[in-house]
């Protein structure tokens, strides 16, 4: 584990000089960016990573072109929150999982600019900079703060689209307030942490969330998808939460 830590953080100085430097931003959609730091922060990642977990196979969100899930999986998103990144918004994250036979075994979402490095091993327990973390213990969902994403999809003012105002209307008037931060790995490090009591999104991809959700329950959290079901890197919609408000928020999000 501390191996896959130091690899991350590794990575922590090229970060920080692209987040403070006037940066080439190209786009992959409409509004989806992708700047030449993710792209170097991936290569350096998959380098050393593969040094170290040398029969594993690498799903970069920069370097893979179709969405495989090998038996044994090393997941990287270089930049989450890259939109932040560009912006000078701080709330941006490495985050790399070590997955088997579709479970996750080690994670690890590290944020340069706050110096926060999140990290969990199965069965081990999740951390913030070494300490351990657990989930918060609120059981009411109207003082609860909840924390959402909004998906690339929606310039297409489509399904997701109305989904997020159908969840949203039903949501905020039920919680203590709805948050974005707009990094899905440090939304569920945070839901870990006790921050937020539950985070929910859709039409994420794998490398957002392979380390987050096991941060999540290694911290006693829950994962599932909108119908409560055991969540799959492939399903379209994420809920996270301490357990104890998942039902309630669940019930409000289903499609």
């Amino acid at each position: 584990m501390t191996e896959l830590i130091n690899i991350v953080i590794d990575c922590r100085e090229l970060f920080l000089q692209g987040y403070h430097a006037d940066k080439k931003v190209r786009y992959k959609g409409t509004v989806d960016l992708v700047t030449e730091y993710d792209v170097a922060i991936e290569e350096r990642l998959s380098k050393n990573l593969q040094k170290v977990f040398t029969d594993f196979e690498i799903v970069g969100e920069e370097s893979t072109k179709e969405i495989v899930h090998p038996r044994k999986a090393i997941y990287i998103d270089p930049i989450d929150g890259t939109t932040n990144f560009v912006h000078s918004l701080p709330f941006c994250a490495i985050s790399v999982g070590i997955w088997e036979d579709g479970k996750p075994l080690a994670g690890v979402v590290y944020n340069p600019v706050l110096d926060e490095c999140f990290s969990a091993e199965c069965g081990k327990g999740a951390f913030l900079n070494g300490k351990q973390i657990y989930v918060s213990k609120e059981p009411d969902l109207q003082r609860s703060l909840i924390v959402t994403g909004f998906p690339y999809t929606k310039v297409t003012k489509g399904k997701d689209y109305e989904w997020v105002l159908k969840t949203m209307a039903n949501l905020l008037p039920l919680t203590r307030d709805i948050r974005r931060t707009g990094a899905a790995s440090i939304d569920l490090c945070y839901v870990a942490c006790g921050k937020f009591e539950a985070y929910y999104e859709c039409n994420l991809k794998p490398w957002d969330v392979a380390a987050g959700i096991l941060v999540v329950t290694e911290a006693l959290g829950k994962i599932s998808n909108e119908k409560g079901d055991e969540y799959s890197l492939d399903d379209h919609i994420i809920l996270s939460s301490n357990g104890l408000v998942h039902d309630a928020v669940l019930k409000q999000i289903e499609t």
